[in-house]
């Protein structure tokens, strides 16, 4: 029990200093409002690492995101009556981020339940959500501004090969500090996750690659690391 509570306050300060600091930037400064939107996105990528290092036992983390989205829920909700709030959170329509908070944490109570409970593998729980996470914000802001060349419906070449580059740069990262496999195993596994990861979300329609990506990424990397020695 003390782990919960110590965990959830962990949690609690990180989204209030962020948030904080956010919106203090914004505030002070003239920030597009697409960049802003991939700030807010960091945030809730980053508290993947405090659901993974905060915690020891898999389910209280995946309780405790669960648990988030019945907190945060009903407060951003309250302030969506406010126009001030849609426009402050760069909403693209009224509830877009409540939504996406709720997508998010379920997906961090999925891919921690698989890695962290079943496989005991914290690191892994990371892989899976930092090739999405950091591919699809990199995606949406290079393809933005310059996706000139359209390959399927509004997504572009450049923002695929954007999300292909960054996911493979931090799946690399990650695997090299952190993973026992031979390096022509980290190099392979890299590029093959980003791989496929880039063609899942180029081809996933409505925002639902929060889901399709990670679990993509688990499905071609599980095998993977099984080959190279990497899981037991």
């Amino acid at each position: 029990m003390i782990e919960f509570f110590v965990g959830l306050a962990i949690l609690c300060g990180y989204f209030i200093t962020c948030a904080t600091v956010a919106l203090v930037f914004r505030k002070l400064t003239n920030i597009p409002n697409e960049i802003f939107r991939k700030i807010l996105h960091f945030i809730l990528l980053g508290s993947s690492f405090v659901f993974v290092f905060a915690y020891d036992t898999w389910w209280i983390s995946a309780l405790t995101c669960l648990l988030i989205i019945v907190i945060a829920y009903p407060i951003l909700y309250f302030f969506e009556r406010f126009k001030t709030y849609s426009d402050t959170m760069s909403e693209r329509k009224k509830g877009e981020l409540r939504s996406s908070l709720i997508i998010v944490f379920i997906m961090f109570a999925i891919i921690i339940s698989i890695c962290f409970g079943y496989f005991n593998d914290k690191v892994l729980s990371l892989v899976a959500i930092l090739a999405w996470g950091i591919g699809d914000a990199f995606a949406a802001l290079v393809g933005t501004k310059h996706g000139k060349h359209k390959i399927y419906k509004k997504k572009s070449l450049e923002g695929t090969v954007a999300m292909f580059l960054s996911s493979i740069t931090i799946v690399l990262l990650v695997l090299m500090i952190h993973s026992i496999i031979p390096w022509y195993g980290i190099l392979f596994t890299s590029f093959v996750v980003s791989m496929i990861v880039s063609i899942v979300e180029l081809y996933t329609p409505n925002g639902l690659d929060t889901f399709t990506c990670p679990l993509a990424a688990l499905c071609v990397m599980i095998p993977l690391l099984y080959l190279f020695g990497g899981l037991a």
